[in-house]
């Protein structure tokens, strides 16, 4: 038996990848993936293909989904004093309020005019009053970003963007679709994206812009997978939860317990709420698709009282999940969040089993890899 101590270590949550499994580009269908079953009461694993989820589906359930949207969020440009070349990541729309209006900095222009936090990467050091000049897609000189204040607890910046001098007023997403390329990981082709990413990493139900990585377990899906789904008579509940650049980052401390969990914007409507209870009440299951869906339906109480805020929930054992009956998710990185995640959901030992299994089997891995579903 698996001493429980152990649970807390990170290096219990290793494992060794051959990277030919590391999935670059998508199936050209996307319900062709396969999808490994995991039952966890008889402990029984098959094999399918994502094309065969209503099977496994029954009348009442609910299916939950994340519409998050995957904003093109890598950025490109150069510094405008030296010239030298620049790489970023936009992470989020700011509130000045949320690190102090009273901040010398932020007196400079008015506050009503949106400011970006983001990551940058350059030779030399950067300085708070540094000019950013980035690109569009044509790689001509599209605005300058003021380096404005730096966030000393993460290294990120708090930047304003700038037309002639004079802050934009433009929304962030209208902006980054001018200046801004899809963001996808660096286990894919480098992270070089290209125009058929653009499609790939995105949902076919995503709405919500504000996501700097896919929920990937959504990628499978297509509309008409979704239409067979309803004819079942499952009912799909969108959720929106944001997801954030520390998602995919491996976990950096050796003891779970001194793990400080990432936080991102969740929002369960009280629509979706009410939904979900009707969905209890009447016999059917949660079926969440991606660990971003469940941290929404964890976040919120057990009765699925609408939320709206931060989350900063780290699932790990021995936490006893209220909200989520099934799950749906890929195959994770070693030592990250969503690995301890899915085997808190599916038991250790037998994701653990799993996992070996998809490797034998040369399953997929990753953000554009297969699927498994565990009830």
């Amino acid at each position: 038996m698996q001493n429980p101590k152990n649970l807390d270590s990170l290096d219990h949550y290793d494992y060794t990848l051959p990277e030919r499994l590391i999935a670059s580009r998508p199936k050209e269908e996307r319900t062709d993936a396969r999808l490994l079953v995991v039952e966890r009461s008889s402990g029984t694993i098959s094999h399918c293909h994502v094309r065969d989820l209503p099977n496994f589906l029954r009348p009442n359930d609910c299916l939950v989904l994340n519409n998050t949207k995957v904003t093109p969020a890598r950025l490109r440009g150069v510094r405008t004093l030296t010239g030298g070349a620049w790489e970023g990541l936009f992470l989020e729309p700011v509130d000045v309020r949320e690190f102090g209006e009273d901040d010398a900095h932020f007196k400079k222009f008015d506050t009503r005019f949106g400011r970006w936090r983001l990551l940058g990467s350059t030779r030399g050091k950067l300085m708070p009053g540094e000019n950013i000049t980035l690109h569009d897609r044509y790689a001509r000189p599209y605005l300058r970003l003021l380096l404005e204040k730096k966030v000393r607890s993460d290294g990120s910046w708090i930047a304003i963007p700038l037309l002639d001098g004079e802050p934009t007023g433009d929304s962030c997403w209208e902006i980054l679709e001018q200046v801004g390329s899809v963001p996808i990981p660096p286990y894919i082709r480098k992270g070089n994206a290209d125009e058929q990413d653009k499609e790939n990493y995105q949902t076919v139900y995503a709405e919500e812009p504000g996501a700097v990585a896919a929920p990937t377990a959504g990628l499978h899906f297509t509309n008409d997978l979704l239409q067979r789904i309803e004819q079942r008579g499952v009912q799909k509940v969108f959720v929106t939860l944001h997801v954030g650049i520390g998602t995919f980052r491996p976990i950096s401390v050796e003891n779970l317990n001194e793990h400080h969990m990432h936080r991102e914007w969740a929002i369960l409507t009280p629509e979706s709420s009410e939904a979900l209870r009707r969905c209890r009440a009447d016999g059917g299951r949660i079926v969440a698709v991606g660990t971003t869906s469940v941290r929404v339906l964890e976040s919120a109480s057990a009765n699925f009282q609408p939320y709206s805020g931060y989350t900063e929930l780290f699932i790990r054992p021995p936490y006893q999940f209220h909200a989520v009956d099934a799950l749906m998710t890929n195959f994770h990185l070693p030592k990250s969040s969503l690995l301890v995640l899915t085997r808190t959901f599916g038991g250790d030992d037998l994701i653990q089993r799993a996992y070996r299994e998809a490797i034998e089997r040369e399953y997929r891995f990753y953000s554009y890899g297969d699927a498994m579903i565990i009830f």
